[in-house]
């Protein structure tokens, strides 16, 4: 019951995220949330806080990027929850040519609903070939 009803909480933030609204995946994360991107990428970084996770997830949005949840596990007490989502991310030109597509997992802990720590596993090396593809050299965390 509880990962139906945090596959459907989730589904609807992706879908606005998608549709270009990060406001409601947003709502998901603490105060002080942190966000774990690895990899030596623009992306990778350590994303602390509210203000700083939205800037990752507004600069999603201005690339493009579309999001597709697979699965979703969570476990534990809702004051101590774990969530696992695997879920595909991919790009495409305006001419709708792929450009990047990556396949991620996702681990969550959250206090009473809110995400308080996010670590994103993934291959970094697409990453990394994607920024390439957009012209992006410099690092999001420096």
């Amino acid at each position: 019951m509880r990962a139906w009803i945090a596959r459907r909480m989730i589904g609807r933030a992706i879908a606005r995220l998608n549709a270009g609204d990060p406001g409601p995946i947003l709502r998901n994360y603490s105060r002080d949330a942190v966000l774990v991107f690895p990899g030596s990428h623009s992306w990778g970084a350590r994303y602390q806080g509210k203000d700083d996770i939205g800037r990752f997830f507004r600069r999603a949005v201005s690339v493009r990027l579309q999001f597709e949840i697979t699965d979703v596990v969570v476990a534990g007490p809702p004051w101590r929850m774990t969530a696992c989502v695997r879920l595909t991310d991919r790009a495409t030109a305006p001419d709708g040519t792929e450009i990047y597509a990556n396949r991620v997992f996702e681990f969550l802990t959250l206090r009473w609903g809110k995400i308080v720590r996010q670590e994103l596993y993934l291959d970094t090396q697409r990453v990394a070939e994607f920024d390439k593809r957009l012209g992006v050299h410099e690092r999001a965390g420096a």
